[in-house]
């Protein structure tokens, strides 16, 4: 635990010089999950589904969440939004005045007040709307809930914001079978943008949908995001999708973050071997070209019972001793880049092509 503890201290005051435009700062998030077994329901381990997460996201910046399913991507997501509540952790948000606010720490009504600021892109566009509500109905539910307008105002602002995402303002007496799959998500990205937030965490939200669809769907985040000024931690895994709409890219494995950089550094030149493995499965576009991938040994660990030391060991072509026995600290190798490898400085990693 000492370690863990100085990495984190290290990690704010890292985070501290750089400038002072952090909206968001996660420090050793943790959600462990009970295993409870038997007739009487007793205490038999965890599922540590987040264990001990660290990383920032500044005012105005994508952040790419990329890793396995089953790593704890959208666990990680739900913690910070405290749609389930952490075990252990502080995430540190800046408020309106500039001061930061841990989230972990506030009451149910000092919390409402932030989750105008705080909002969420589901990843279904088919089941995260009520199909008994009409357009005008599930948009302008968060304005309602929150007291912001009623009445004629009420119906201009929902007009306002179905105009927003690209839908027309005449189909907002509309019910969601109406409409397409991406038709559907410009409504969910409406009612996430209701409150006018400065945060939002798109959970998968463009996985659902069509290729094609889903290059709309980016190109209109990214037109929201500059209009606004919103700062997003995106959620997937697709690497392609991360690549294109991330400023930088964080890599989570069996629920530890285990590098965070700039996306092309990170595309580039990879500091960790489970990153380096990931970049590889990434598809060339170029038929010509041959990528040779990295095809890891072994199973992905139990978040129940993981391995000693660096929970990648078991699979790592490059663990050492040292790997098997002592976790690696979370630490900075370069600008605003962050590992937890222990020979995060001696390896050579092979990176991916930016396309």
């Amino acid at each position: 635990m000492s370690q863990v503890r100085e990495s984190t201290a290290f990690d704010v005051v890292r985070v501290s010089k750089i400038k002072n435009d952090i909206i968001l700062n996660v420090q050793s998030l943790k959600k462990y999950f009970p295993i409870r077994k038997g007739f009487f329901q007793r205490m038999d381990g965890y599922v540590k589904a987040v264990d001990d997460v660290n990383f920032y996201i500044r005012e105005g910046e994508t952040f790419g969440l990329v890793g396995e399913s089953g790593c704890g991507k959208t666990t990680l997501g739900r913690c910070v939004l405290r749609a389930i509540e952490p075990s252990e952790g502080a995430t540190l948000f800046r408020d309106r005045e500039g001061q930061m606010r841990d989230l972990n720490k506030l009451d149910a009504k000092e919390l409402r007040k932030f989750r105008r600021d705080i909002q969420l892109i589901f990843q279904d566009p088919y089941s995260s709307l009520n199909p008994r509500m009409t357009v005008q109905n599930i948009v302008g539910e968060p304005l309602i809930c929150n007291k912001l307008a009623s009445g004629e105002e009420l119906r201009i602002r929902v007009r306002q914001l179905v105009e927003m995402v690209g839908l027309n303002s005449r189909h907002m007496d509309r019910y969601p079978h109406a409409f397409s799959g991406g038709q559907r998500q410009r409504i969910g990205i409406a009612r996430a943008l209701a409150t006018n937030p400065r945060f939002v965490v798109c959970d998968e939200a463009v996985s659902a949908l069509d290729v094609s669809v889903q290059a709309q769907i980016l190109n209109l985040l990214q037109d929201l995001q500059k209009q606004l000024g919103l700062s997003y931690l995106f959620i997937s895994h697709d690497l392609g999708v991360i690549q294109h709409i991330s400023d930088r890219v964080g890599v989570m494995y069996v629920g530890r973050m285990v590098e965070t950089a700039r996306t092309e550094d990170l595309f580039m030149r990879p500091r960790h071997p489970y990153t380096e493995a990931l970049l590889s499965a990434k598809p060339v576009p170029d038929p010509r070209k041959k990528v040779e991938r990295i095809v890891l040994a072994g199973e992905v660990a139990n978040p129940a019972n993981p391995p000693s030391g660096c929970y990648f060991h078991p699979r790592c072509p490059y663990a050492q001793e040292i790997c098997r026995s002592e976790k690696p600290v979370w630490r900075p190798v370069s600008e605003d880049h962050f590992v937890a490898c222990h020979r995060a400085e001696e390896l050579t990693l092979q990176g991916a092509q930016l396309s």
